[in-house]
C-alpha cells in the first residue's frame, strides 16, 4: 500500500532551522498570535501549531508562554522607546515641534508595528524585562514637561502644573492613536491628517490657556446648590 502522499513530501520538504531562527521564528508567531487574543488567551499548544513544532520546543526555548511574552513585550517597548527618544532628541526644538515629532513617532510607530502596538497598549502591566507602555508614554511626558515649563512661565502661568499638561498631552495622543488604528477601516483619516489635528487641539488649546481655570458645573460639598 502507498503511504499517504501529504505527510512524506512535507516531511521531505521540511527545512531544518537553526536555533536562532526557530527562536525568531516562534517570536513573530506568538507576536501574532498574541496581538489578537492576549496573553491569557494564547496557549502554548496554539503557539506550537502555528508554528510547525511540539509544545516542548516552546518551553525549551522560552520556559514557557509567559517567557515568550515577555521577549515580545520588551522588543516592543524597545522599539517605540528608541523611536521617541530619536524624535525628542533636538534640545531646540520648540514645544510645538516637539508635540508634532512625537506625534509623529507614535503614529508611526502604530502604523509601522500595529500587533505590537496591540500588544503593549492592551497589556500595559504585563511582565517585561525593561519597562511598559505606561511607563514610556510617562518618560516622553517627563521629556515634554521642561519644555512646557519655560512655555508656561513666558505665559505667566504656573509652571509647577507642566507635568500634569504633559502627561495629559501624551495621553491624547496615545489614546487618539489606539483609536485611529483600530478604525482605520471606517473613516479616510491617514496618519499626517491625524497628526495635524492633534497638533491642532494641543497646541492652539495651550496658546490659550487660562492662568486660573475654573469648573463651571462643579460645586464644592457642603455649597448651596439650589
Amino acid at each position: 500500500m502507498n503511504q499517504p502522499s501529504g505527510l512524506p513530501r512535507a516531511r521531505r520538504g521540511r527545512v531544518r532551522m537553526t536555533r536562532a531562527q526557530r527562536r525568531e521564528q516562534l517570536i513573530e508567531v506568538a507576536r501574532g498570535l498574541f496581538a489578537e487574543r492576549g496573553l491569557d488567551g494564547t496557549s502554548v499548544e496554539e503557539i506550537a501549531a502555528h508554528a510547525g513544532v511540539s509544545k516542548p520546543v516552546v518551553y525549551e526555548h522560552f520556559g514557557g508562554k509567559e517567557g515568550l511574552y515577555a521577549v515580545v513585550v520588551d522588543r516592543e517597548v524597545q522599539k517605540l522607546h528608541g523611536a521617541i527618544k530619536v524624535a525628542l532628541a533636538n534640545p531646540r526644538a520648540n514645544p510645538r515641534a516637539l508635540i508634532e515629532q512625537g506625534t509623529l513617532a507614535l503614529l508611526d510607530y502604530i502604523d509601522d508595528n500595529t500587533d505590537g502596538f496591540r500588544i503593549i497598549s492592551r497589556d500595559s502591566s504585563a511582565p517585561s524585562e525593561t519597562t511598559s507602555f505606561a511607563t514610556i508614554l510617562s518618560d516622553i511626558a517627563s521629556r515634554v514637561e521642561d519644555q512646557l515649563a519655560a512655555e508656561f512661565t513666558k505665559r505667566s502661568l504656573d509652571p509647577d502644573t507642566a507635568p500634569l499638561y504633559a502627561q495629559m498631552l501624551v495621553g491624547l495622543v496615545a489614546l487618539a492613536g489606539q483609536w485611529w488604528v483600530d478604525t482605520r477601516g471606517e473613516h479616510a483619516l491617514d496618519k499626517p491628517t491625524v497628526a495635524a489635528h492633534l497638533v491642532n487641539l494641543s497646541w492652539y488649546g495651550l496658546r490659550n490657556l487660562r492662568a486660573e481655570p475654573r469648573l463651571l458645573t462643579y460645586r464644592q460639598p457642603g455649597t448651596d446648590q439650589g
